[in-house]
């Protein structure tokens, strides 16, 4: 469900999907357990931006998204939230670490780079879609190439310079018994190939260079600023050159696939579509927010909290950040910026960035009826999970209600007496309960086992006991 502007729709072909908020939530509720007032706040979000695409160009460009604080400890399903919102809208999506980046002047990365990592990423995603519209052509025409070097035609009189070998143009006329003899080899040829018989054989195949000269520019904003085209100013040191290789078919026909994917796929409307994707309908997940929360101390490691604010702001606003692909408006980006708020608070934040993000919403922390439902309920539980890679060792797996029960207690338990990580517990928790079983998998001769609340109590036990211990093992 790609949200397009009218005309961006149209160009890309897509049909928009019109999910309500409330199948939004459902939909979030197959991943994430809880947090129902956080699900709410998205889905009206991604609705709001399905509701502009209605309207009337002068009046979309007005309505601004309505960027979202979620506040809440780490491990109750803030990111998780925003991923699946993204994965759900087929919107390209970049979470990042507002930590991570520092004010200009300082050193370290800049927040445009934030926009740039984006306009990849959506790059990516419609060079994908795109290769497999095309997957189908290419697939045929690598056959055909394939076949020619299997199966050549009679020499062409003189070939123009710089032809490629697998071309049948220029080639005389055969005679037609001789043609329909042909043509019965090179189907016999294709079906060969096709059922796989040929895979073995070799072919001299020309294959590009890959070795490029190697440059290196360092600049304080990234070589992206450096707008300069280093093949169009030195074209024959930049022109691509090709080699014969020795091939296997199977090997050869994945390289021609590739090499007319290339070919088909035109990268100036990848390019044109993946920034308007960008424009429309990207996401930005801001996390650890609160690190760069609080007010300048003037001296020490916060010195540029204030300042990565300050730069963070134009792009959350709206501005024109340049790529290398052209200039990106950040106007209708969607921007989710999360963080747990123990030390600071979001007043603590400038008030020109709060005033950004005018929706707040609170995650609560997972109680023990939450840890069974994420053990459980989602379409990739941790059940599930384990299951799964133990029965590639043949083992079956089976867990009892009482141990789920024993399990969500003891990541509650831990969670209250150490540091509460959310979530996340369980996955230590269950680490250390399938410890031995993980090891001895392959070597076990019962391929049957049965997890029961005296298994776990056996496993965690001592280690939950022991405050200690648990801090470092759980």
């Amino acid at each position: 469900m790609a949200i397009y502007l009218p005309s961006i729709a149209e160009e890309a072909g897509v049909i928009l999907d019109d999910l309500t908020p409330r199948e939004i939530v459902v939909e979030l509720d197959k991943y994430v357990v809880g947090q129902h007032e956080a699900k709410r706040a998205v889905a009206i979000a991604l609705r709001n931006r399905m509701r502009r695409q209605k309207l009337a160009p002068e009046l979309a460009e007005e309505i601004m998204p309505k960027n979202i604080i979620m506040i809440g400890p780490t491990g109750v399903g803030k990111t998780e939230i925003a991923r699946r919102l993204a994965k759900l809208a087929d919107s390209p999506f970049l979470k990042v670490e507002a930590s991570k980046f520092t004010e200009v002047g300082y050193v370290g990365r800049d927040v445009e780079s934030i926009i740039r990592d984006l306009v990849e990423i959506s790059i990516d995603m419609v060079r994908e879609e795109k290769l497999e519209e095309v997957a189908e052509k290419a697939e045929h025409q690598a056959e055909e190439r394939l076949l020619e070097l299997l199966l050549p035609g009679p020499a062409a009189p003189a070939a123009a310079p710089g032809s490629s070998s697998s071309s049948s143009l220029g080639q005389p006329a055969l005679p037609a018994g001789e043609s329909e003899s042909m043509a019965r080899t090179r189907e016999k040829l294709r079906q060969q190939l096709q059922e796989g018989q040929l895979d073995e054989r070799t072919v001299d195949i020309d294959v590009r260079e890959r070795s490029m000269p190697h440059f290196e520019i360092i600049t304080n904003q990234g070589a992206e600023e450096m707008d300069v085209n280093f093949k169009d100013m030195l074209p024959s040191l930049f022109s691509p050159r090709t080699k014969k290789r020795k091939m296997k078919v199977s090997e050869a026909f994945e390289y021609l696939i590739q090499e007319e994917e290339s070919r088909l796929v035109d990268m100036d409307q990848v390019t044109r579509i993946a920034v308007d994707r960008v424009e429309q309908s990207g996401i930005v997940f801001l996390d650890e927010i609160d690190k760069i929360a609080g007010r300048e101390s003037g001296h020490g490691p916060d010195v540029s909290r204030e300042g990565v604010q300050r730069d963070i702001l134009p792009i959350v606003e709206g501005t024109t950040v340049n790529t290398r692909y052209g200039m990106v408006r950040t106007d209708h980006i969607l921007f989710i910026a999360a963080g747990a708020f123990h030390v600071s608070k979001p007043s603590d934040l400038i008030p020109e960035l709060q005033g950004r993000f005018p929706i707040r919403v609170e995650l609560k922390s997972l109680t023990m009826e939450d840890f069974i439902k994420i053990l459980t309920e989602p379409k990739s539980s941790l059940v599930k999970q384990y299951t799964a890679l133990l029965e590639t060792e043949g083992l079956k797996l089976e867990f009892s209600r009482d141990a789920l029960d024993a399990i969500a207690g003891f990541a509650f338990k831990v969670n209250e007496s150490t540091e509460n990580i959310g979530a996340r517990r369980l996955h230590t928790i269950m680490e250390r309960l399938l410890d031995e079983v993980s090891f001895n998998a392959p070597d076990l001769k019962e391929k049957s086992i049965h997890i029961d609340a005296a298994y776990v109590q056996k496993m965690l036990a001592d280690i939950v006991k022991d405050q200690d211990l648990s801090r470092y093992i759980l």
